[in-house]
């Protein structure tokens, strides 16, 4: 019997340097301008990066999620919205390599392997109850008709299909996945966000939109699953690699400045010890959170490999997982954001120059870790370790009832 080895993190990232390093060069460019970047997420799928965690067996690569992290990291210090709108679209992808009885589950996995691209639409902004949807199917002959409004809706702006939680009408929740250019879906760039700008996290209406009953997928209980830890980590993933643009960023601002002040304590910016110091710090910030995200990452690769093993310890893999990501979540927030208002200490006032827009660093970083707030996740932690509660496994916003 032979095996295939998975690829090396080494290796994939040698492999897709060269196309990080084009996306990097057009980011300031994009974010000046608010360009959305269709053409770099077309880069990606094409180049099999979007395909990076299918099996070689369906036209993948067969990455783990630890080593996909680790390239969502380097893509994010390229341009950092777009490993955040393509979170959805490697959560399907592990949902179908977690759950081997998805309807047409290898069809899926090959139309990724193709360069089809999913993005996702469950929240609403409506007047719903917390864990309760206003977005919901209607019976039409054999199948049904998909109706609703969602927002926060990133990624699908980019994608070929998009997954929309709704309400069945015997009032169960599923999954929805549906064409984005089906009839019925409007997908708007109305997103407001000071950060992240570039993600198309706006609204999607659904006017019945038809739906075919292989196009459902029973949405997944309050339970075990490591699906939470792996989309915290995309996030996480995420602020390392803006951590990094930050330091990158303050090295070239340094290397190439010519002007600097009478009290400094070296001729030049980049002979100046205080400024080296400045940039040192920002480094070792960047550092740590890959550092962290990696430590992350290879908690959730054992409970993925558990899972698929049907391991007897698969539950206690996740639950490891799970606690150790909404931990490590902390400091990573932290040092992401440390990193990126430290930038601004390496020079004077030309440092807020909005052509270099060095701003988007720290804008980035406030936006990215605004999502699944930190002081919830602590006081989850808390509780689970004082009390033993469990760990919060199916995340719902709405109003209070």
């Amino acid at each position: 019997m032979t095996t295939t080895a998975l690829p090396t993190t080494t290796s994939l990232q040698e492999r897709f340097a060269p196309l990080f390093d084009r996306i990097a060069e057009g980011a300031v460019h994009r974010e000046r301008t608010r360009t959305l970047p269709h053409e770099q997420v077309r880069w990606l799928a094409d180049a099999g990066f979007t395909a990076v965690t299918v099996p070689e067996s369906h036209g993948g690569s067969g990455a783990t999620p630890g080593a996909l992290f680790a390239l969502l990291v380097r893509l994010a210090e390229a341009d950092s919205n777009l490993p955040q709108l393509l979170r959805a679209h490697f959560s399907f992808v592990e949902e179908l390599l977690l759950d081997p009885g998805v309807v047409r589950r290898d069809d899926w996995l090959t139309r990724v392997a193709t360069g089809e691209v999913v993005g996702n639409a469950s929240h609403e902004r409506s007047g719903a109850a917390v864990g309760s949807l206003t977005t919901h199917l209607v019976p039409d002959g054999d199948g049904w008709r998909l109706h609703g409004e969602k927002h926060y809706s990133t990624g699908t702006l980019f994608a070929d299909w998009t997954t929309v939680t709704a309400l069945t009408p015997d009032g169960h929740t599923v999954g929805v996945t549906v064409r984005v250019d089906a009839p019925g879906v409007e997908v708007h760039d109305d997103w407001n966000g000071f950060g992240q700008r570039l993600t198309g996290s706006g609204t999607t209406r659904l006017d019945g939109v038809p739906v075919e009953l292989w196009q459902l997928r029973p949405e997944r209980a309050e339970r075990r699953t490591v699906l939470p830890a792996f989309l915290q980590a995309v996030l996480l993933a995420s602020l390392a690699g803006v951590a990094a643009a930050a330091s990158r960023d303050a090295a070239d601002f340094v290397r190439t400045r010519t002007r600097h002040y009478q009290h400094g304590i070296g001729p030049t910016a980049a002979t100046d010890p205080l400024v080296q110091s400045v940039v040192g710090r920002i480094a070792a910030d960047a550092l740590a959170a890959e550092a962290i995200v990696a430590h992350a990452g290879a908690a959730i690769d054992e409970a993925h490999a558990a899972v698929l093993a049907d391991a007897p310890d698969a539950d206690a893999r996740i639950d490891a997982a799970e606690l150790r990501t909404i931990a490590l979540q902390s400091a990573v927030v932290e040092v992401a954001l440390r990193a990126t208002t430290t930038l601004f200490e390496v020079g004077g006032a030309s440092a807020t120059d909005r052509d270099r827009a060095l701003d988007r660093h720290w804008r980035n970083a406030r936006t990215l870790s605004s999502h699944n707030p930190v002081v919830f996740q602590q006081r989850v932690i808390g509780d689970h370790l004082v009390n033993g509660a469990p760990l919060t496994y199916f995340w719902a916003t709405g109003e209070t009832r």
